[in-house]
């Protein structure tokens, strides 16, 4: 053992009035996947694709949904022999599987009891090829999010047509398979209108192409009683007029309740049949290993407005007035969704004291030129005209616009109804999303009748949705650990469902799929015929129920009350968590551990449980590693969250609590004494680059030669002095040395004046310590170009010692953290002049550091201080003060740009880009780039992290060469230097070498 090996225990949570709740994992879980089974999957599949420990399990056993089922077994599928070896074992067993790509689905289809087998990190791709008569089509792998696709389709002037709001998180895969639609899609862009084809996997194990012309051919051969019995229902259904004519009905609205009965109508071959069935399925027919799109144009000149209305009825009454005009996108929003979203950042705050019954219209037009953006405002300005807006709160415009920063803003809060309104639920309550459609002319009374039903219940309202196609989402909360509670949601359901359909005729779900909370009423809208069809379809595609059963089809009337979840209180920073998993996409260590909802999951769980349990045991054992550990700290998920949960502050808080008291102590005298530390790590750096030298053969620069230099003994001899380090104190202590690692920086920063200085210029301790890449140090571009500018900077003589705190704060080492956030405010004010120069940061986390996150550590009078400073990303003061003074004189071919985590939270990337486009002819953001997760030293503790976080970003850019690899802060440059064998360096001196008058 480590001789510094913290205690889990002090992740334990404090049994203080903890009480197990009903749902907990029971004790004989503790040992996660049965043998039998664990072996039998590891042999077919090997080890390392079965994950088996108790908190694997309990963290796959949430979505976004209010239900919980754990697992047995979790299996990571790698690719299509994977998929079939499952199914294969399963039917020789009679075993049940369920396939789970992102989890943001609402109604637990990405929940299962026995095979649970994770299709999302393997299964990510995006191809764009050419359709027939000039057709643009994509072809996406179904763990691929809806954002990434999308992003790629842009640059080809394209995009999908479904856009769910959970497009940030949620996969193709399950797109396809829930036909989830959302803001625009209706009934026309939606994925049963717009796949061109699909390649799945049958639970037989069967492989079918629908684009492969031989397809049918293939599939009679390989399963002619599943042909024979497809095409014995489409007889069926077409000898029935009246039957057919209903089911046409039923699709003139949004319906995604039960099986694509329309299939049969629509295609005349098997496989035409099952690429219809499959869209909507929810994984009960098989697995979607790929899809092919037809997209549609991109229209880019867009013009929204918020509107707001006296009452929901009267915002109904419009909707119908701005679908005749030809809007897009027609979004409702209620009252309560109004006010809950204030918790949303850029939301107005004066939202919360809007009127109870206030609503709103989100009102959209795309275009794509000018006279059609022209003709859509014309037509928009006159219904205008004739409708009784208010304007309760001075944000409140009622006016369109084309602002794009407007326009996000109010999509923002759109978009977050399901996390914000739920994040304001009442603690301990579980959080139900209810989707449902109705014809758009009954949007009004539905609306009403829906309002009355819950106050008459008990529930606070809660509604927004799709206007424009008579889709309604809305809210429930309540407490499953209480009977009663339970009940009254049971009532209000069945009191829903039947008023949806026998009022209204409507689909009791229009786009988040049939799932557990609906299938108990599935023969309610469809009839016992129908319902009775989609029955035999089942058994005729699956006859050994193998797939995901009683998500979409369910007998027992109750089935809906089985596995809700309770949701126990956890650390506050946490609690508004409702599982959405939009975080999950930005988590560094997503593909390593564990992500920033999985984190949330398992603490959830430790509070379930009995105190001292053996599966609390489990989990606090693996927690240190898969959660606290392996957290980047960069807090993107803040930034993906909703309602801005940081489960990275939450982490950092957890290792402040498994420091020992002697652990503090030095950690705040190192920051007392960072004078002597800073030196120290400069001469080690150093001598480490000596040393490596003198046995490798030597480096081409200061800052590293660019190359990997895996070969060089002297980097193998530190990697082994360092390893060793690591299992004798402590893995989270010691760094391990990584070729990477540059040299060292000159000992001596660049002499400056204050007299007539523009800003104080700060070099950060990272560019204090490690050297630079190109011809001259960082520092030393920065002072040449500001003065090329006309715009000198000043760098104080006493910086060294001085720190942005990071270090203490990222390590959760409050005391020291607190020494320095005070210290270097205190001199930062004193530099310039209270606040009088701006303060320029050459460390895009440091800017971070200095402007925001030392606030919370500062004195009183300290806060005053910091108040008065300007903190300037050297970014910023690049694009903004440098540039326009500056003339360009040479540039490069192309360079490619890693924006790192704290320009995502400074908001610094279009002054990268800015900085970047004046020195290169051609700039590449990849569509991968995220965190590096070398977080200061995070990348030298946990190399794996790094090496997980980057690989798809690596994988592009290694894909073609570039003149330069840049970005603004140092060592996310080693991490992503370590990543793709490129040299990385700050974009500030590209910048200089652009702009120097003579050639370099």
């Amino acid at each position: 053992m480590p001789l510094l090996e913290p205690d889990p225990d002090a992740l334990r949570p404090a049994p203080d009035g903890r009480a197990p709740s009903s749902d907990r994992v029971p004790d004989h879980r503790a040992g996660g996947t049965p043998k039998p089974l664990r072996a039998d999957l590891a042999a077919i599949l090997g080890a390392d694709k079965v994950l088996t420990k108790v908190s694997d399990l309990v963290r796959y056993a949430s979505d976004a949904s209010p239900y919980r089922f754990v697992p047995q077994v979790v299996v990571v599928a790698e690719d299509i022999d994977d998929v079939s070896a499952v199914l294969s074992y399963a039917h020789g067993r009679s075993r049940e599987v369920v396939f789970r790509a992102a989890g943001t689905s609402l109604n637990g289809q990405a929940q299962g009891e026995d095979i649970l087998v994770d299709v999302r990190k393997h299964w990510t791709g995006v191809e764009v090829i050419d359709g027939p008569e000039g057709a643009v089509r994509a072809r996406i792998g179904p763990g691929t999010t809806v954002v990434r696709a999308n992003a790629t389709l842009a640059r080809h002037g394209r995009v999908l047509g479904p856009d769910p709001a959970s497009a940030i998180a949620c996969t193709i895969g399950g797109v396809v398979a829930n036909n989830a639609s959302g803001m625009t899609a209706g009934t026309t862009r939606n994925s049963y209108r717009t796949v061109a084809s699909l390649t799945f996997v049958l639970p037989s194990g069967t492989v079918v192409d629908t684009a492969d012309p031989d397809a049918d051919d293939e599939l009679a051969h390989a399963e002619p009683t599943l042909c024979a019995g497809l095409l014995e229902i489409k007889r069926e259904i077409e000898a029935d007029p009246g039957l057919t004519a209903r089911i046409r009905a039923k699709y003139e609205i949004k319906n995604t309740n039960g099986y694509r009965l329309d299939a049969f109508l629509d295609g005349a071959t098997p496989v035409e049949i099952l690429r219809g069935l499959m869209v909507g399925s929810e994984g009960t027919f098989g697995f979607i290993s790929e899809v092919v799109f037809d997209t549609l144009p991109l229209d880019r000149r867009v013009t929204t407005a918020l509107l707001f209305f006296p009452s929901l009825p009267a915002a109904a009454a419009a909707v119908p007035r701005f679908n005749e005009a030809g809007a897009l996108a027609v979004e409702l929003m209620d009252g309560n969704t109004l006010r809950a979203s204030v918790s949303v950042q850029g939301v107005p705050a004066d939202w919360a004291r809007l009127p109870k019954d206030t609503a709103a219209l989100l009102v959209e037009f795309r275009a794509p030129d000018e006279a059609r953006q022209e003709a859509y405002e014309e037509a928009a300005a006159r219904v205008l005209g004739d409708l009784s807006l208010v304007a309760p709160v001075a944000s409140v415009t009622n006016e369109f616009t084309r602002d794009a920063k407007t326009i996000a803003g109010y999509w923002k809060a759109r978009k977050a109804f399901v996390t914000a309104v739920g994040g304001s639920r009442p603690a301990g309550t579980t959080l139900i999303t209810e989707d449902f459609a109705v014809p758009p002319s009954r949007l009004a009374d539905a609306c009403e009748a829906l309002l009355e039903l819950q106050t008459r219940h008990g529930f606070d309202a809660a509604v927004a949705g799709h206007a424009a196609h008579g889709n309604l989402h809305f809210l429930l909360a309540f407490d499953a650990g209480r009977p009663a509670d339970v009940d009254r949601y049971a009532a209000f359901m069945d009191e829903f469902c039947r008023l949806t359909v026998e009022r209204f005729d409507g689909s009791l779900k229009a786009e988040h799929a049939t799932g557990r909370n609906i299938a108990p009423f599935l023969e309610l809208e469809w009839g016992p015929k129908a319902t009775e069809l989609m029955w035999r379809t089942k058994r005729v595609i699956d006859p050994d129920g193998v797939l995901a059963p009683r998500i979409v089809l369910d007998r027992d009337p109750r089935a809906h009350l089985r596995g809700l979840k309770t949701i126990p209180k956890v650390e506050m920073i946490a609690d508004p968590c409702i599982e959405c998993g939009f975080c999950e996409p930005t988590c560094p260590s997503e593909d390593l551990t564990t992500t920033p909802r999985q984190r949330i999951v398992l603490r959830r769980e430790m509070m379930r449980q009995q105190p001292g349990s053996p599966v609390e045991d489990g989990l606090v054992e693996a927690y240190g590693y898969d959660a606290v550990d392996t957290c980047a700290g960069d807090s993107t998920c803040k930034l993906a969250c909703p309602v801005g949960i940081d489960t990275g502050a939450l982490m950092k808080d957890f290792r402040h609590a498994r420091h020992s008291p002697r652990e503090e102590r030095a950690a705040a005298l190192a920051a007392r004494n960072f004078k002597a530390v800073e030196a120290s790590a400069r001469l080690a750096v150093a001598a480490a680059d000596t040393l490596g030298a003198r046995l490798g053969g030597g480096r081409v620069g200061r800052g590293g030669s660019g190359d990997r230099r895996s070969d060089r003994r002297g980097d193998r001899l530190l990697t082994a002095v360092t390893r060793a380090a690591r299992k004798a104190v402590r893995p989270d202590l010691v760094p391990e040395w990584l070729p990477e690692i540059p040299g060292a920086a000159p000992a001596r920063l660049p002499h400056t004046a204050r007299v007539g200085a523009s800003a104080v210029y700060y070099p950060a301790c990272v560019n204090r310590i490690f050297a630079s890449p190109g011809e001259i140090p960082l520092a030393q571009a920065v002072v040449a170009v500001s003065a090329r500018a006309g715009k000198p900077v000043w760098i104080p003589d006493d910086v060294a010692g001085t720190c942005c705190a990071t270090i203490w704060h990222s390590k959760g080492y409050e005391a020291g953290n607190r020494v320095m956030a005070n210290r270097i405010v205190e001199a930062a004010w004193g530099w310039t002049a209270g606040g009088a120069l701006p303060l320029v940061v050459d460390a895009s986390s440091c800017t971070l550091g200095i402007a925001h996150e030392v606030v919370p550590y500062l004195t009183a009078d300290n806060r005053q201080l910091h108040k008065e400073l300007t903190v300037v990303d050297s970014l910023v003061w690049a694009a903004e003060d440098l540039l326009p003074h500056l003339t360009v004189h040479r540039t490069i071919g192309s360079a490619v740009l890693h924006p790192t985590c704290s320009m995502h939270h400074l908001g610094d990337e279009p002054q990268l880009r800015a900085v970047a486009e004046a020195c290169a002819d051609e700039v590449v953001v990849p569509d991968d780039a995220g965190c590096c997760a070398f977080a200061g030293d995070r990348g030298m503790l946990h190399k794996e992290l790094t090496e997980s976080a980057t690989h798809r970003e690596a994988a592009e850019v290694t894909s073609r060469h570039f003149d330069a690899h840049l970005s603004a802060n140092r060592l996310c440059e080693v991490g992503m230097q370590h990543a793709t064998g490129r040299e990385y360096g700050s974009v500030l001196q590209e910048l200089e070498r652009a702009t120097r008058p003579t050639r370099p």
